[in-house]
């Protein structure tokens, strides 16, 4: 379980997350949506452990991040480091050693090459892979789908659902409202920091809507294309 109380965030005069509460529980998946500027990732943060912040956040383990695994839209890797050395070193901060790495390289990714040599969606899939064996019992994925291909987007999606199997606790953040609707349990919306609504599966397609029309109004009609 993690659950928040009144958490805020505020950088220098701008409150960035205001009074957000949300509970997370085992064998869930959560979508977190919002226009960008919106907080998701700040929140993120937030839970494990990277800003300060004011409110709570509880959970099943102490310290919360040593049993998290954080996927950032773009991930870090040290500039002379391998693929191959970049999840050993995830690994072991876990105490995860002997991995037969090679036979888990699900993705067929050049493991003895440097990582900062790879393309967006293959660091994207190197810091998955990492964070997926360290056996983590929550995962927060922000934008796990972008920037990745067709045949990967569709991998992740039934890793997710694994996990879920597994009872553990994912959290979501996408711009793909289609990817949250095959794999979430619940999704939030946040608007300006502000927690707007909590919507449960049988209303995916009402909150999709409602984002369409939010989000477009009148604007396509404002550029006259002819």
């Amino acid at each position: 379980m993690i659950k928040m109380n009144d958490l805020s965030k505020v950088f220098g005069d701008k409150e960035v997350l205001k009074n957000v509460s949300m509970e997370f529980s085992k064998g869930n998946v959560y979508g977190i949506v919002g226009e960008n500027g919106a907080g998701k990732t700040t929140l993120f943060r937030c839970i494990a452990g990277l800003e300060s912040y004011s409110g709570e956040i509880i959970s099943d383990f102490t310290p919360l991040k040593n049993h998290l695994g954080l996927l950032l839209t773009d991930p870090f890797f040290f500039t002379m480091i391998t693929g191959r050395e970049y999840i050993r070193l995830l690994c072991n901060a876990r105490g995860k050693t002997n991995l037969d790495i090679d036979s888990k390289n699900i993705f067929d990714l050049p493991l003895h090459q440097y990582a900062s040599t790879y393309s967006t969606g293959m660091k994207k899939k190197l810091a998955i892979t990492a964070i997926l064996l360290q056996e983590n019992e929550y995962f927060i994925l922000d934008e796990p789908f972008n920037g990745v291909d067709i045949q990967s987007n569709i991998i992740l999606t039934e890793i997710i659902l694994k996990l879920k199997e597994l009872n553990k606790i994912v959290i979501i953040s996408s711009h793909i409202f289609s990817t949250l609707s095959e794999t979430c349990d619940e999704i939030h919306l946040l608007r300006k920091g502000e927690q707007i609504k909590s919507v449960q599966k049988s209303g995916f397609k009402n909150l999709e809507q409602e984002m369409k029309e939010m989000t477009i109004g009148n604007r396509i009609d404002k550029l006259e294309l002819k």
